[in-house]
C-alpha cells in the first residue's frame, strides 16, 4: 500500500490553485464532473479509445471568456487505447502535472487491478485507498467481513449448496460480460444443480466460479442504495449525511417482471434465468420513521471503516440494502466509494441532500464541494491517500 504521507507530501508540491477532479470516464464519471463544475473547479476524464463520446463529445464542457460553465461539464479527456494504460508512468506524470485529485468509481478498480491501484497509482485519490479491496467478495477482509465486525446485519449465508432450504440468491461473476453479474436464485438444491448446469451450458458463468460464489438467503422486499456521504472536515454539523436514495434497473430481470406469469412459462431456456446486469437506475425516498434506522447503518459502518481500514471512510460511500416485510434493512452490497446510481441525483440532486444543503446536491456535488472546501482551508491532505 502506498504510504499516506507520500500522497499527502506529494498535494504539498500541487498547484492547488489550479488543481482539476479526475475520474475515469465510466460509472459515475458524469455526475461527479458536473458536481465539479458546480463548484467552480475544472474536470478531466481518463476514457477509452472507442468508448469516449460522451465525455469528449456530447458532455463536453464550453467555457466563456471569464471561465464560467455555458455547456456541458467534462473540460478535458485523457485518450487511452485501455483504461488500464492510465498506470503508464507518463500518464500518472501528466495526472500529477496537472494538479489531478482523482475520484475512484468502480471502473477505476475493476479496468485497473487492486494491486496497481494500492501499490502503484502514485495520484491522489479522494477517497479512502486502503478499503477498495473490500468490494471484492471473497477477500479475506471484504464488506461482509467488516458488516460482521460493525454488527450490521446481512443476509444469511449459505456456505453449502445442499442446505438451500428457501428462496437464495447465487452471486458470481458472468463469463463472458466480464464486469457483470451471473447471478441466479434457487429455492432448493435440486433447483440449484438445474440452473447452474444450464446456466454453465448457456456460457453464462463457469463452474470454477461457481465453486467460490457468495450464497446467501433471499431477502423479499425493495432494494434501496443508501448514498451517503461522511465528511472528516466538518466540525459543526453531522459528518454523516444521506445525500440520496437510488434503485437499479437491471437486465433482463426487469424484463421478466413486466410479463405476465403465463408468457413467462413459456420462455425457451436461454430466457428463463434472468440476468442481473444494471443498466440504469431510479431516485426513491424512504418513510421518515426508517430514517433513524439508515443512519444507525451509516454510523456503524463508519466506525468500523475507521478502527479496520485507518483512516476510513472519506467522502461517499453507498450501503446498498433490502428492506423485509418487517421493516428490516439488510445490507447485501457496499461501495466504499462514490456509487454507482448517483447520476439519477447530478443536477437536479436529491430530496435529502438539497434540503440538507438548502441547494440542489448530488453525491458528485458533495463530493466536489468538500474538495473545494479543503483547498479553501489548506486541509487537502486530510480528505487524500
Amino acid at each position: 500500500m502506498i504510504e499516506r504521507k507520500v500522497i499527502q507530501e506529494m498535494v504539498g508540491d500541487y498547484d492547488l490553485s489550479a488543481a482539476k477532479i479526475g475520474v475515469v470516464g465510466s460509472h459515475s464519471a458524469l455526475d461527479t464532473c458536473d458536481g465539479a463544475v458546480e463548484e467552480g473547479l475544472r474536470t478531466l476524464a481518463v476514457c477509452q479509445n472507442g468508448r469516449d463520446s460522451p465525455y469528449s463529445r456530447y458532455f463536453k464542457a464550453f467555457r466563456d471568456a471569464n471561465g464560467g460553465i455555458v455547456r456541458g461539464m467534462v473540460d478535458e479527456v485523457m485518450l487511452l487505447p485501455k483504461f488500464n494504460d492510465i498506470m503508464k508512468q507518463e500518464n500518472m506524470k501528466r495526472l500529477q502535472d496537472d494538479s489531478v485529485l482523482f475520484v475512484p468509481n468502480r471502473s477505476f478498480t475493476s479496468y485497473v487491478s487492486m494491486d496497481a491501484v494500492e501499490n502503484d497509482f502514485m495520484v491522489p485519490l479522494v477517497g479512502s485507498r486502503n478499503l477498495l479491496r473490500s468490494e471484492d467478495r471473497g477477500g479475506p477482509r471484504d464488506y461482509y467481513w467488516l458488516l460482521d465486525k460493525a454488527g450490521l446485519p446481512a443476509p444469511r449465508k449459505i456456505t453449502d449448496p445442499k442446505d438451500i432450504n428457501s428462496l437464495s440468491i447465487i452471486k458470481l461473476h458472468h463469463a463472458k460480460k466480464k464486469l457483470e453479474r451471473g447471478f441466479f436464485t434457487a429455492a432448493s438444491y435440486q433447483e440449484y444443480r438445474e440452473k447452474s448446469e444450464a446456466l454453465i451450458k448457456q456460457g453464462v458463468i463457469e463452474r470454477e466460479n461457481l465453486e467460490g460464489a457468495r450464497m446467501e438467503e433471499y431477502v423479499i422486499g425493495p432494494v434501496f442504495n443508501l448514498d451517503f456521504f461522511y465528511s472528516p472536515l466538518e466540525k459543526e454539523g453531522e459528518k454523516v449525511e444521506l445525500i440520496g436514495v437510488d434503485w437499479r434497473f437491471e437486465s433482463s430481470l426487469d424484463g421478466h417482471v413486466r410479463i405476465p406469469a403465463a408468457q413467462q412459462l413459456t420462455l425457451n431456456e436461454a430466457q428463463k434465468v434472468p440476468e442481473y446486469t444494471v443498466c440504469g437506475h431510479n431516485s426513491a425516498t424512504l418513510r421518515e420513521s426508517l430514517l433513524e434506522n439508515a443512519f444507525e447503518l451509516a454510523e456503524k459502518y463508519v466506525a468500523a471503516a475507521k478502527e479496520y481500514f485507518s483512516p476510513g471512510i472519506i467522502g461517499p460511500f453507498c450501503l446498498q440494502t433490502c428492506v423485509d416485510k418487517d421493516l428490516k434493512f439488510f445490507i447485501y452490497d457496499v461501495a466504499p466509494r462514490i456509487g454507482g446510481g448517483t447520476n439519477v441525483h447530478m443536477n437536479v440532486g436529491h430530496a435529502y441532500g438539497n434540503s440538507l444543503w438548502r441547494k440542489n446536491m448530488s453525491t458528485g456535488r458533495r463530493l466536489a464541494m468538500e474538495v473545494r472546501r479543503a483547498l479553501e482551508e489548506k486541509r487537502v491532505a486530510e480528505i487524500v491517500t
